[in-house]
């Protein structure tokens, strides 16, 4: 699950939370394992609460990441061998049909992958709570 992962703006990579302080949060970066703080001027977000736009509601980003696994096969995607930017949008177009062409940018579907590629290397291979994925499917 994705609830307690978070990106940082300004900080590359992605960040698993490990505790809440006095005004401040202790993050370990997923790629290194290295604990940092973050403080309240940092732009802290947790991917949980993020949601891609589509032509009708926006979908969460887990929902959004499961679907990727589904077509990638649970490996990880060679952004660099999809090709130029308009591969990828098709290749995105692939995994969801439904999102919205005008809204999300190259660098959203870039960095939504690169996400993906980091999640699993950290061996979180999960991205929807088990209760939230057969609510979702009702």
């Amino acid at each position: 699950m994705i609830n307690n992962i978070l990106s940082i703006a300004g900080k590359p990579g992605l960040y698993k939370l490990v505790s809440r302080g006095r005004n401040m949060l202790i993050v370990e970066a997923l790629a290194t394992g290295k604990r940092t703080p973050t403080f309240p001027h940092d732009k802290v977000m947790s991917l949980a609460d993020i949601a891609i736009y589509t032509t009708g509601d926006d979908k969460p980003l887990g929902e959004v990441l499961e679907q990727v696994k589904a077509y990638a096969g649970g490996e990880t995607v060679d952004i660099k061998a999809i090709g130029d930017d308009a591969a990828l949008r098709e290749y995105f177009g692939k995994v969801l049909p439904e999102y919205d062409r005008d809204r999300v940018y190259t660098t959203d579907i870039r960095k939504l992958l690169t996400w993906y590629n980091a999640l699993l290397a950290a061996g979180i291979t999960e991205f929807v709570a088990p209760e939230a994925e057969t609510a979702a499917n009702e």
